[in-house]
């Protein structure tokens, strides 16, 4: 196994197991997290399929993190966790404790498999030509570092719909591809179509 390669399978969501860290996969996406004061912040995303919460509630479980499904003031699907004083620290790294304040990606963020999942589990779908991660519409300021993000994993990305209701950055390419589905994992139940598919790829010795 080339050295790259075995970077990137240390990072993947099996090798680094479930970190409550990589709760800040949602908020990559359109998660959002709402402080209470100072002492407790609660997280919370609204979704399109069943699936999904389903499979993140799982997944933050898994963290040590219950969730619960309910609907909003608009009758969406929402999973959201009680307020909690441990995501204070989470809250705060990504400007969230403050209610004027946007959400940010922090300085210095990194990407690994376990956010990634988490990431892909609450926006991510196959697109014509490669796989999207949906970001929040509502936090441009998110895109940029996002993307170059993913870049320093080694999956340069395009991002789409920049100004629009439905921002995502499209990784393409079939090696792409695979070291993306690798990171991530295997598909929870119900979620193969929503999943990117490994194809093998030739490495060299």
């Amino acid at each position: 196994m080339i050295a790259g390669v075995a970077q990137l399978s240390l990072l993947s969501a099996e090798a680094t197991g479930p970190r409550p860290a990589d709760l800040a996969g949602m908020l990559c996406g359109h998660g959002r997290l709402t402080g209470f004061g100072r002492m407790s912040a609660r997280l919370s995303a609204v979704l399109d399929e069943p699936w999904r919460a389903r499979a993140l509630a799982g997944e933050l479980r898994r963290r040590g993190v219950q969730a619960e499904l309910a609907r909003d003031e608009d009758e969406q699907l929402m999973l959201r966790t009680a307020f909690r004083a441990d995501l204070t620290a989470l809250a705060a790294a990504w400007g969230c404790l403050a209610a004027s304040s946007a959400k940010a990606v922090p300085e210095g963020f990194r990407l690994d498999g376990g956010t990634l999942r988490l990431w892909a589990l609450t926006a991510g779908r196959p697109v014509p030509r490669g796989y999207l991660l949906a970001m929040d519409p509502g936090a441009p300021c998110t895109h940029e570092r996002l993307s170059a993000a993913l870049c320093t994993l080694g999956l340069p990305n395009a991002l789409l719909g920049a100004g629009s209701d439905t921002p995502g950055l499209r990784i393409s390419g079939r090696r792409r591809l695979h070291t993306f589905a690798e990171l991530i994992g295997e598909p929870p139940r119900a979620a193969e179509g929503a999943w990117p598919e490994i194809v093998p790829v030739a490495r060299a010795g």
